[in-house]
């Protein structure tokens, strides 16, 4: 080898990595794996003593979404879960992330009523993952809020961040010497918007309320980060010496690319990742909300004759509880928006959106799912994660959710190309970027139900039919790249 080719091969290695082939080699023990929810794939609804949930109450109701689907059944994991891990075993998935059902191991909500069969069965996933040398990622809330709370307030209630923690105890208790990382809340960015506010981009949300005002939505915020911090210092006072797990919230984010470089486009494009993102970022790792939410809710609220910001005010015993509780990132991220200046509009009703007040787009150049709602910009993830350390350096990040939307089809290469080339960049923010991104999460292992869509939308690399009595499981073609990648520690090998 020549002293220009050695010269090549040194500067990659400098960088961290050696491309072979337009391929990309994982670094040391960053891991690849895939992520469900209870709600979206358990079923077994009412089964074996848990409690209802404001999904179940909802959508046994009346019909809420796309085809009038419901989770009753879902792909039902609850019993086919030693399947499914047979299949993460299969593709040699690092982790899994899934969720607990709050009202399957507390029925009523409150932890004075447990559910031991309900126990058994996160137990026995729990160390059935153990066995087969799969890593635990627990959420303990993903959206599915026991009914009896809802009936007291649900996250409008401050003492739903207290039954919140007592519920966390529980797990904590119960499962903590199996789960390396604990996601408390999953994206109250979304189920504050879609639940408490109409929110148009997200389809139904329990408990499905309307907001006027434009104040639900921020008592929501408020409510679901002191039932993070609590928590989290639930977690920090009484169990982490013992089990030596890792605690944080989960923040979704799309990335936002500035139409321009003009300096109005520029302070439209910060706004709406503050608005976004730093909503529930900024009081957990910098305290309390980002100065622009601060000051244009206030101002927008005396203009609309409130007495008071519609933003609640954090205290500064409240600001000192929820900043800092976090080990590490936590993201949801699927899309790209171009992002540019709008005029603010005349004082007129409340909303979200003039609160935020930008003009969204997208560029024609990029992907947009054939179903769904996921845009393809592979850059934005590299991007997005950068941003993040930059401004937040939470010493490690863990992308909880990335995934691609399709119809009901095995050979699905639309997903194997998202999916390529997102982790191709998220290998680039590692290796270039040095950003500490630690693990990526595909979503989703199986089919899913999927909220306001119903099962109009698929994510799962893994079919279900389900109108099949067994739910009768197939490998997508996404499957068999995940198996690849996953085996071979590479991308493009």
């Amino acid at each position: 080898m020549n002293w220009l080719k050695k010269l090549f091969w040194y500067c990659l290695l400098i960088e961290g990595f050696i491309i072979v082939n337009g391929s990309k080699k994982f670094p040391g023990t960053f891991k690849i794996g895939v992520g469900t929810s209870a709600y979206q794939v358990e079923g077994g609804w009412n089964a074996d003593g848990k409690g209802e949930s404001w999904w179940d109450y909802a959508l046994n109701t009346q019909c809420n979404t796309a085809d009038c689907g419901n989770g009753n059944v879902a792909g039902d994991n609850y019993h086919k879960y030693k399947e499914d891990i047979a299949i993460m075993k299969d593709l040699n998935a690092g982790f899994y992330r899934f969720s607990i059902s709050w009202s399957r191991i507390l029925p009523t909500g409150f932890a004075n009523e447990t559910n031991q069969a309900g126990i058994d069965y996160y137990l026995d996933l729990l160390k059935t993952l153990k066995e087969n040398n799969i890593d635990a990622a627990v959420t303990l809330y993903h959206w599915d809020l026991p009914q009896n709370l809802a009936q007291y307030g649900g996250w409008l209630n401050e003492q739903t961040a207290e039954w919140f923690g007592e519920y966390a105890r529980v797990a904590f208790e119960l499962f903590g010497d199996y789960v390396k990382y604990w996601l408390t809340i999953n994206e109250p960015h979304v189920f504050c918007l879609g639940g408490y506010g109409s929110y148009h981009g997200m389809g139904f949300m329990c408990p499905g309320e309307t907001d006027e005002n434009a104040t639900k939505i921020y008592q929501c915020s408020k409510v679901a980060l002191l039932a993070h911090a609590t928590a989290y210092h639930i977690y920090d006072t009484e169990f982490r010496a013992k089990q030596g797990g890792k605690v944080t919230l989960v923040t979704d984010s799309s990335w936002y690319e500035p139409i321009s470089n003009d300096t109005k486009d520029l302070e439209a494009w910060d706004r709406e990742l503050q608005f976004q993102l730093g909503w529930f970022a900024h009081p957990v790792y910098l305290g309390n909300w980002p100065q622009v939410m601060i000051e244009r809710i206030a101002e927008r609220s005396k203009g609309e004759g409130f007495a008071q910001s519609r933003l609640p005010e954090l205290s500064q015993e409240e600001i000192d509880f929820i900043n800092g509780t976090f080990d590490f990132f936590a993201l949801n991220t699927y899309s790209s928006t171009l992002i540019g200046w709008a005029d603010d509009s005349p004082i007129s009703q409340p909303s979200y959106d003039l609160d935020t007040n930008v003009y969204a787009t997208s560029d024609p150049s990029w992907t947009f799912a054939e179903v769904g709602y996921v845009v393809s910009w592979p850059l934005g993830i590299r991007k997005l994660v950068k941003w993040i350390n930059d401004q937040y350096n939470p010493g490690e990040i863990f992308i909880t959710e990335n995934g691609w939307t399709s119809g009901d089809y095995l050979n699905d290469t639309d997903r194997i190309t998202y999916q390529t080339s997102y982790l191709e960049n998220v290998l680039d923010a590692v290796l270039i970027d040095n950003v500490p991104v630690t693990h990526y999460t595909v979503w989703s292992l199986i089919d899913t139900f999927e909220w306001g869509s119903g099962y109009t939308v698929k994510f799962g690399m893994v079919q279900i039919d389900f109108e099949s009595d067994n739910k009768t499981r197939t490998y997508k073609d996404s499957a068999n790249w995940f198996k690849k990648v996953a085996t071979e520690r590479c991308v493009g090998c």
